[in-house]
């Protein structure tokens, strides 16, 4: 009976001593694994490629400072996620420099209002502008510009000297072949009609080529295919497929466009709290240029990788994580 009770008493000391090594192990794979929270941070986003990878790597990025992050990303469209950061619902999201212009359209001044077709200009008008009325901190943006833009095919631009949307009413003005496919919006509203009166061309309704929807996918793939005479297509600045078409945008060097660089914003209360998390961010939102969020959200939007993982591929190149 003895022994029985002995060799009972040896199995748990072995059973305690290989669950204490086994923590141990798992320990010092994940050092983190045992450290404490710095705070929980709420992440939204918007319903699109780019969203969605900005959010990614926000989360990770701040995860791998400490934080713990509850993801909401995917939350809705601009007006619901604006809704949600200003009632506290969500802490932080990616949103657009150049939309400050249409949230506080009424209070700008005219010179206010010409300073969102200057990237700086625009983004500082913006941060001013949200801080002092809902308390939201602008952190540092990417300066990539996601916004209208006209593209071509590699090959098209380098036969015919295009790089800049002077090149293309250039181009126009001499009387060369021009189809462009583009939604009526861009026709009708801020896009080709701001293009024009900045760079002195005006198309001709056979110039033009409206596609249902105004899908930038449907309008690339018109220009790489050169579907019916396309060898123009509307695109925005950052889409993912441009690089896998082969197609380059034609760059706005005369200023024509409002710039929308892609900002984390925070609720300022949670900068208060966490001040450092704007020093995580800097470097990483720094190092997103224009071709990297192309290629970056052609991985997702085109290759069909999921977002966490573009984004986890991203910060360990750069070595913002480990």
């Amino acid at each position: 009976m003895i022994s029985n009770v002995r060799r009972a008493m040896v199995a748990c000391v072995a059973i305690a001593l290989i669950t204490a090594l086994t923590a141990c192990s798992d320990a010092a794979e994940d050092p983190g694994a045992d450290r404490p929270s710095k705070g929980t941070i709420i992440i939204g986003s918007k319903i699109d490629t780019e969203g969605e990878l900005v959010s990614s790597i926000v989360k990770l990025a701040l995860e791998d400072a400490g934080y713990t992050v509850e993801d909401k990303s995917q939350t809705g469209t601009t007006e619901v996620v604006r809704k949600a950061i200003i009632a506290g619902e969500i802490d932080l999201y990616p949103e657009y420099s150049g939309n400050g212009y249409w949230f506080f359209l009424d209070e700008l001044t005219d010179d206010e209002k010409a300073g969102y077709n200057v990237g700086e200009t625009g983004y500082e008008t913006t941060a001013r502008l949200d801080l002092e009325a809902n308390d939201i901190a602008w952190l540092e943006p990417a300066r990539a510009n996601n916004t209208w833009a006209i593209a071509v095919t590699e090959q098209f631009a380098a036969d015919e000297g295009l790089v800049t949307m002077s090149d293309f009413a250039a181009y126009v003005n001499a009387g060369k072949p021009v189809k462009l496919a583009a939604s009526d919006e861009f026709f009708t509203s801020a896009g080709n009609p701001e293009f024009e009166q900045v760079y002195g061309y005006t198309l001709t309704e056979e110039q033009k080529v409206r596609l249902a929807g105004g899908n930038t996918a449907a309008t690339e793939k018109a220009v790489a295919d050169g579907t019916d005479g396309v060898n123009f297509g509307m695109a925005y600045g950052t889409d993912g497929a441009l690089a896998d078409l082969g197609l380059v945008i034609l760059e706005d060097d005369l200023g024509a466009q409002i710039v929308y660089w892609p900002t984390p914003i925070v609720r300022k209360a949670v900068l208060d709290a966490h001040p450092e998390i704007a020093d995580i961010l800097k470097p990483v939102m720094e190092s997103l240029g224009l071709e990297e969020l192309q290629q970056l959200n052609a991985r997702i939007q085109v290759n069909g990788e999921a977002a966490d993982d573009v984004a986890r591929d991203f910060l360990e190149s750069g070595r913002f994580i480990e």
